[in-house]
């Protein structure tokens, strides 16, 4: 007498269905920092502005404003910091959403692709809302801003996001096993990458054994090429969005893998672990 009758649907009502679980899911991501939206992004614009002002410091006192890109100096900064900051946001939010066992996945409609799809979605939404509103404000009250190729310099932010979601999908998949290793990977990673990602510097000025050093990383690849799209001046010679591309697709294919055989062998105890 109290069980539903589930009535067939369609695949496109299937898809509005998850489509409709999906939106809910993201706007709880983006509530997870702040109750208020608003607060939420307005928290993630501060500390944007905060790191661009920081650099722009260090830049002034150590002298390195003549290494930068011919342009404007602080959208040289910017450049750099945004597609930091979504590159690691986004990793941050996958690798911490509802796992298998998490008590979310009680719900019927919910699963672990809808809260990975939903987390990087909302990682997405606040970084590219945040940059359009700075870029916008600068733009007003500053000095007006010219990018001389837009839609390729956000397709760059685009694989930032992208190649982030990637890995965390990876450490997400490993992470009932080893809590510990992914917690500490994750913080060694992000801060590495204040220098590995090259925000601080453009590929072409550097001697070939330090691209040595820095190639392996996506992101160095992406902040290099989304400068070539921002400024007419800078061409790159050393860096390839392709070579992110297909690491972000591998990236995927092995998190997918990892996440399928983490979720048959789901136990309720793993919560006691974390």
């Amino acid at each position: 007498m109290f069980q539903s009758t589930r009535k067939p649907q369609t695949s496109l009502g299937t898809a509005l269905a998850m489509s409709e679980v999906i939106y809910h899911s993201i706007v709880r991501s983006v509530r997870k920092t702040h109750n208020n939206a608003f607060m939420a992004i307005a928290m993630n614009m501060l500390q944007m502005v905060i790191f661009v002002m920081a650099f722009y410091v260090m830049f002034s006192v150590l002298g390195l404003r003549g290494a930068a890109v011919r342009g404007d100096f602080l959208l040289y900064i910017m450049s750099g910091i945004f597609l930091f900051m979504t590159h690691t946001k986004t990793l941050s939010a996958v690798v911490g959403s509802e796992g298998p066992a998490s008590p979310m996945m009680l719900h019927a409609p919910m699963n672990t692709i809808v809260s990975i799809f939903s987390a990087a979605l909302g990682a997405l939404y606040i970084q590219v809302l945040s940059l359009f509103m700075i870029l916008f404000i600068y733009h007003v009250a500053f000095v007006p801003v010219q990018i001389e190729q837009p839609f390729p310099a956000f397709g760059m932010l685009l694989l930032s996001w992208f190649t982030g979601a990637a890995l965390g999908l990876v450490l997400l998949a490993i992470k009932p096993w080893f809590p510990t290793f992914v917690t500490i990977f994750t913080q060694i990673y992000s801060r590495a990458n204040m220098i590995a990602s090259g925000k601080m510097f453009v590929a072409n000025s550097l001697p070939a054994f330090m691209i040595a050093m820095f190639d392996w990383n996506p992101l160095f690849h992406f902040i290099d090429q989304a400068r070539g799209f921002i400024f007419i001046n800078y061409s790159p010679r050393y860096t390839a969005w392709e070579y992110g591309f297909w690491v972000g697709v591998v990236l995927v294919m092995i998190g997918l893998m990892g996440e399928f055989y983490t979720r048959r062998h789901a136990s309720a105890s793993w919560g006691a672990r974390r």
